[in-house]
């Protein structure tokens, strides 16, 4: 019997449960030293904490079905003056979910007065009920230090609803965002924060988060930001009627939620999503669990060639704590070809830097099989100016399709990359069938599933039509979480 945590495709560095299905990230919130991670787990929230954002400890569930019905997504707050009255004038974590029963969403609460160990729903629940409305779900709440009220953003279908409170037990509805971005498919787990613009000390915007549920025209779930002002009431996004500004490029990051009450001494916004896809969940050849997360990510606003705002992603710096002894190749000048490196491995992370002149494409090959017939590829095309992420070879090719059929998984995700400075920073993730891969400064980033055989473990660079120099290209094995 195989050892928990050592089966076939288990990540060694992100977290998985032990056994069933996990799904989106829930109540993620900080407090008196602990990250706390809720998470769908049918109907119910699991729970994990962690003092490092790297090492978890699974706890019980933490809320489970009731009268009122299943419990679905939602956040998790610090209520630090006892604004609920819940906690005797102390401090407590307050959870805001959605229950659902018979077809029918609503907004509830409970609390917790020994750090999320055990639950009490609040007996008012809902504090807000359904309102007539077929699609209303998954809260994201936070104070909102100018008003000096807390703020909840849901779920409205393809719209965002804006509610405020004093004390989290009564609810007043503020506003609506709705009629740009992605409209393809409802919204769901919406996450609002305000973050720095990198290089402009003192100046700051809001941005709104949304998830975005299956649908033909994005080939399965995916998501989306907007970069705006919050009041604490409404939302008014910047760049209204431009196309869509999309959060990862891959087909398996979805739902990301920012962790509350980080202290104000640390200072990031930090978030996590759900390693999977609704086109095809919990149809992953895993067993005993299905589903993960990411790895945590840092969060700021950086400026683009047109100097518009978008999103920017970097790895936590916790993770440098997993490093083993690196193993550093270059420089490297590939020469329109395949070069295969003397290193092999499933959990490991990579950094290179790249310059190259009149290349086709040029790239990274992970997780390739001693015949370099199974492999997936990070690549650049300067003539296209795209990146690519092929998993067309990748292994494992065809998973069950949620509404039937098979889904579309062996195929290639591209995101748009100007070369024209003929040079890129990378720095990649690979955790046995799970790969993340940061371009520049994090402004564009793929998150994708693989499933190869086990001995597929190599490393190799390519270019083709041309050359390109890797000045250094450094590997570090990554120690695993579970041993």
């Amino acid at each position: 019997m195989t050892e928990t945590y050592h089966e076939l495709y288990r990540p060694q560095y992100h977290l998985t449960p032990p056994e069933g299905p996990m799904s989106d990230p829930n109540g993620m919130v900080f407090y008196e030293g602990e990250y706390h991670q809720f998470y769908q787990f049918t109907g119910r929230w699991g729970h994990a904490v962690s003092r490092d954002l790297l090492h978890w400890e699974h706890l019980p569930l933490a809320l489970v079905t009731d009268d009122l019905g299943d419990i679905w997504s939602g956040s998790a707050v610090v209520d630090w003056n006892d604004s609920s009255g819940f906690f005797g004038g102390g401090s407590g974590l307050v959870a805001i979910f959605t229950h659902f029963k018979d077809g029918l969403q609503s907004q509830s609460i409970a609390y917790s007065p020994d750090k999320g160990r055990t639950w009490v729903k609040y007996s008012g629940n809902p504090v807000i009920p359904n309102p007539g409305l077929n699609d209303f779900r998954d809260p994201k709440v936070l104070w909102h230090e100018q008003t000096g009220r807390w703020a909840m953003a849901v779920s409205v279908d393809r719209a965002i609803h804006f509610y405020s409170s004093p004390n989290l037990r009564d609810w007043q509805f503020e506003s609506v965002f709705e009629g740009t971005g992605c409209q393809d498919a409802v919204w769901e787990c919406p996450d609002l924060f305000q973050l720095p613009v990198l290089g402009e000390p003192g100046q700051s915007r809001w941005v709104l988060h949304v998830s975005i549920g299956d649908n033909e025209v994005t080939d399965g779930s995916t998501a989306q930001y907007f970069v705006g002002h919050f009041d604490g009431r409404r939302f008014v996004c910047e760049h209204e009627g431009s196309a869509p500004r999309w959060t990862d490029y891959g087909q398996d990051f979805y739902a990301a939620v920012s962790y509350s009450d980080i202290p104000w001494e640390d200072g990031r916004t930090i978030w996590l999503g759900w390693t999977s896809n609704w086109q095809y969940p919990f149809h992953s050849p895993t067993e005993p669990w299905k589903g993960g997360m990411s790895i945590p990510r840092t969060l700021v606003l950086a400026r683009n060639g047109a100097g518009e705002l978008h999103l920017a992603q970097q790895p936590v710096q916790e993770l440098e704590n997993l490093r083993e002894e690196p193993v550093r190749f270059g420089p490297l000048e590939v020469k329109d070809e395949i070069l295969r490196l003397p290193f092999s491995g499933l959990s490991y992370e990579f950094e290179a830097e790249v310059s190259w002149d009149r290349t086709a494409e040029w790239g990274i090959r992970v997780r390739v099989s001693d015949d370099g017939e199974q492999h997936t590829v990070l690549g650049f095309s300067p003539e296209r100016e795209e990146l690519f992420l092929d998993r067309r070879k990748s292994g494992f090719s065809e998973l069950p399709k949620r509404t039937g059929g098979t889904a579309n998984f062996a195929k290639v995700f591209r995101a748009p990359r100007s070369g024209e400075d003929g040079r890129l920073f990378l720095r990649g993730f690979v955790d046995d069938s799970v790969i993340e891969w940061f371009v520049g400064d994090g402004e564009e980033v793929f998150t994708s599933l693989v499933y190869p055989r086990l001995e597929s473990g190599g490393l190799e660079l390519f270019a083709r039509g041309g050359n390109a120099t890797f000045s250094h290209f450094t590997v570090y094995p990554l120690k695993s979480v579970w041993t």
